[in-house]
């Protein structure tokens, strides 16, 4: 049987359409309960209901930026394409979180503060993240393959980690007006079905992130195997360039 049959058919491979499966629930049952379970909030109204996406898609966007921090400190001491493979698909979870956060705030913010933006301390700290990841996926994707461009990149993957903690602590150090929506008294939740509808999208946006880092790291390594095949094809002879 082909390598590839084996990832598809193998332990690996019906591990993974499991949690595909266990994702596609979730998101479906998180959907449900945020659509017809969860009351429509007296003071904010049916926008109230982003909340349920805004924040838990900022906490995937955590889990992709810890994944491309990880991937990049492994690439760094190991210098294998896993580490790579890994760091790469967790920046463009990042990437793709971020751009949720991005927009779902605006939104949120245009009912309660009357404007889509402010230069809060956490909206900028998070917009700088996002614009970090961008910027590594830009490269990634322009740039060579070679070891020193992926070096270069696994070096902002670990430097891009450090303005996390920031988004974090920024409401606690430099006040501003985004509530401390979970921790505080931002978030409003005063019904259960409104926190069991904020935990059912931590577990889903936390499944999506998993399912998603795992796919793109297994279409890299793939698209990394194949190269080298291509590239031992050529010195062999068997193909022309």
């Amino acid at each position: 049987m082909a390598e590839g049959d084996r990832s598809t058919a193998g332990p690996g491979g019906a591990a993974f359409l499991g949690l595909v499966a266990l994702t596609a629930l979730s998101l479906l049952v998180t959907l449900y309960w945020i659509a017809f379970k969860a009351p429509v909030e007296a003071t904010m109204g049916i926008v109230q209901k982003i909340f349920y996406f805004h924040v838990p898609s900022a906490y995937a966007m955590y889990l992709g930026a810890a994944g491309c921090f990880i991937g990049s400190a492994g690439y760094l001491y190991r210098g294998t394409q896993a580490w790579d493979s890994l760091a790469r698909a967790g920046a463009e979870v990042a990437v793709v979180m971020g751009l949720v956060v991005m927009t779902t705030g605006p939104l949120w913010a245009r009912k309660a503060w009357g404007v889509y933006w402010t230069w809060d301390p956490r909206l900028t700290t998070s917009l700088l993240s996002v614009l970090i990841y961008v910027a590594y996926v830009v490269m990634r994707v322009f740039a060579s393959g070679g070891e020193a461009e992926k070096k270069f990149a696994a070096a902002l993957g670990v430097l891009g980690a450090a303005n996390l903690p920031i988004i974090h602590l920024s409401v606690r150090k430099w006040g501003g007006t985004h509530p401390q929506v979970v921790t505080g008294k931002g978030g409003g939740l005063q019904h259960a079905d409104m926190k069991t509808a904020l935990l059912l999208g931590f577990v889903a946006f936390t499944l999506l992130s998993v399912t998603l880092i795992w796919l793109r790291m297994r279409q890299d390594r793939a698209a990394a195997r194949l190269e080298h095949a291509e590239e031992e094809a050529l010195q062999l002879g068997v193909v022309e360039d």
